[in-house]
């Protein structure tokens, strides 16, 4: 998908909406034209992957050429979601992603991108205009969904959530390090701390030890501190002596 169709985006509590598709809300799926009127991709929405958690499994199922409005195409799981990928208009499965089958995950870690489900052509061309909504037309109840399931949306879906509250920041970073060490190269990794030295310090550890802090939220009074273990982690801070920390 091309990065610059992303551009323009709605960002609803931490949550991004692209401007440049349409979307069926209650199937939980966008839609955006690639060229050919009629013509174009499908894909899960971003705060249903959210929800979800990481998804373990991905399955197409066998259909089909034509598929009726409101027939599943796919079925996704994670550990705590089963549910499936039902097109939004009768339309011809034209090709299938099947990156997806091996990496699930994608769904999760760019839902608007490589992370797109199937590219199809509408039965009827209007079908599309006719039976989908603009992103500004859905933002409203998108954000009751996220205030009432209590979705966060992050820049990369975390692999593991840590909660260490009631400690100095020495030993939540101690925790940390150790649970890196037993995670694999781009992992992710939800510190929630509510030590107020934290964001500074995490900062400092991010700088110390090459691996990436990929945001900083405060909610509730609790810092949420987003971190991905890096396959080659590079220090940025030197040390008193001029050394690379």
């Amino acid at each position: 998908m091309n990065a610059g169709r992303l551009a323009a985006r709605v960002e609803i509590r931490g949550c991004l909406l692209p401007e440049d598709r349409r979307y069926d809300l209650e199937a939980d799926v966008w839609w955006l034209e690639d060229g050919e009127k009629g013509v174009g991709r499908i894909g899960l929405l971003g705060t249903l992957a959210a929800f979800a958690g990481p998804f373990r499994t991905f399955t197409f199922r066998p259909v089909e050429p034509v598929v009726a409005r409101g027939r599943s195409i796919a079925t996704v799981e994670s550990v705590r979601f089963t549910g499936a990928v039902r097109l939004p208009f009768d339309a011809e499965l034209l090709a299938r992603n099947e990156r997806l089958v091996e990496r699930p995950r994608l769904v999760n870690d760019d839902p608007y991108g490589a992370g797109w489900v199937a590219r199809v052509r509408a039965v009827r061309p209007e079908d599309p205009g006719r039976l989908l909504e603009e992103a500004a037309a859905i933002a409203g109840r998108i954000e009751e969904r996220i205030v009432r399931q209590r979705i966060r949306c992050w820049p990369q879906t975390p692999d593991l959530e840590l909660y260490e509250i009631g400690l100095e920041c020495s030993a939540v970073l101690t925790r940390l390090n150790e649970e890196l060490a037993r995670r694999g190269p781009g992992e992710a990794v939800l510190l929630v701390s509510d030590d107020p030295t934290s964001p500074i310090e995490m900062v400092r550890w991010s700088d110390d030890t090459g691996h990436t802090l990929l945001t900083h939220r405060v909610e509730g009074g609790l810092h949420h501190f987003l971190v991905r273990k890096e396959a080659d982690p590079r220090p940025r801070r030197r040390g008193a002596d001029g050394a690379r920390g």
